[in-house]
């Protein structure tokens, strides 16, 4: 009888084991193993500015299908650097001036104690609305791919940047990056950006990302909520929810930030709060955020990926101090100025 018992927990425990294993496994394929959709992002970009069909970018990028990358036929990927900065430049820790784009960051610190408060401000007028333009971690689409918003900013040669959405985190949504289509899975409210210098909240599911490109987007996010459309401000920020993955923060209450908004066509203000960080920075609500973007002049102001994502890179340097301890969370793309 003690042989069979101890045979059966032996099959027992073999059992929990082997199930425990699958699920590690399945965590961690999830959420932290790397899978490469597209590898060499802007050879494949480069690439494409001379083909006209997507057909013809996935046999020139064999990780990449038709599906994956679709690409108008006048999306030119490498519009991002159209306009190159021409005459003098007039740069120093806070502001860079060219022909081509002004940059303009100033920290805000309001409060003491717990009640203390830090946010950066960057006001950005461009020239040519494909000058703001983004960049996948690892020059690599897929999902779990991440590097630090400084590390992507200096491998594009880029004067600003902030993080992005984090689409690597989630299989869905609309992404249009540069241009080119990676991925059209509708889901929730997203954000545009037109090649006229205009940037406009939309629903995704009511619309497909070869619409879109039709209609003259050059970058779409997919994150939210939508802090602000056509100059008012969102009422039920209180309760809404993004993303309730695993390990991940509330949206609600007090956190740091990344937000952009539009003041006028080509004319965006970017915001970078800092927050967890008594004494430092506690960090804002989605309503207190919204109410920063309308303080600035904003039209229409969107919320991408925060917490310990919310960086800003500058001429090199990080301007903020991600989670009170100057240290930066890796994501999966980034928004960019380039040189």
């Amino acid at each position: 009888m003690k042989t069979i018992l101890k045979s059966r927990l032996v099959q027992i425990l073999t059992a929990v084991a082997v199930g425990l294993s699958g699920v590690l496994y399945a965590l961690a394929d999830r959420y932290l193993i790397e899978h490469v959709e597209i590898a060499n992002v802007n050879q494949a970009a480069a690439q494409s500015s001379s083909t006209t069909t997507s057909s013809e970018v996935a046999a020139a990028t064999p990780a990449a299908t038709a599906t994956a990358l679709d690409v108008a036929t006048e999306a030119i990927a490498v519009e991002a650097t159209a306009a190159p900065v021409t005459g003098v430049v007039i740069a120093d820790d806070w502001n860079y001036q060219s022909d081509a784009y002004t940059v303009s960051i100033r920290q805000v610190t309001t409060g003491s104690g717990n009640d203390a408060l830090t946010y950066f401000i960057a006001d950005i007028v461009l020239t040519d609305a494909t000058q703001l333009a983004s960049a996948f971690a690892k020059d690599s689409f897929g999902t779990n791919i991440i590097e630090y918003t400084s590390a992507i900013a200096a491998n594009n040669n880029a004067v600003f940047a902030i993080n992005g959405d984090y689409y690597g985190f989630r299989s869905d949504g609309i992404v249009i990056r540069n241009g080119v289509i990676y991925r059209d899975l509708p889901a929730r409210t997203g954000l545009a950006f037109f090649r006229d210098g205009s940037m406009k909240v939309y629903d995704e599911t009511q619309t497909t990302a070869q619409a879109l490109v039709d209609a003259g987007v050059w970058n779409t996010l997919s994150f939210g909520p939508a802090l602000i459309t056509n100059s008012v401000i969102a009422t039920d920020l209180s309760t809404v929810e993004i993303d309730t993955n695993f390990g991940n923060h509330s949206m609600q209450g007090e956190h740091p930030r990344t937000g952009v908004g539009i003041i006028a066509e080509n004319h965006f203000v970017f915001v970078v709060v800092d927050g967890r960080s008594p004494g430092y920075s506690r960090g804002v609500s989605l309503t207190e955020f919204a109410q920063i973007f309308a303080d600035l002049g904003a039209t229409d102001a969107y919320n991408l990926d925060g917490g310990g994502s919310s960086t800003m890179v500058f001429m090199g340097r990080v301007v903020n101090n991600p989670l009170g301890r100057n240290k930066e969370r890796g994501t999966s793309d980034i928004l960019y100025i380039g040189q």
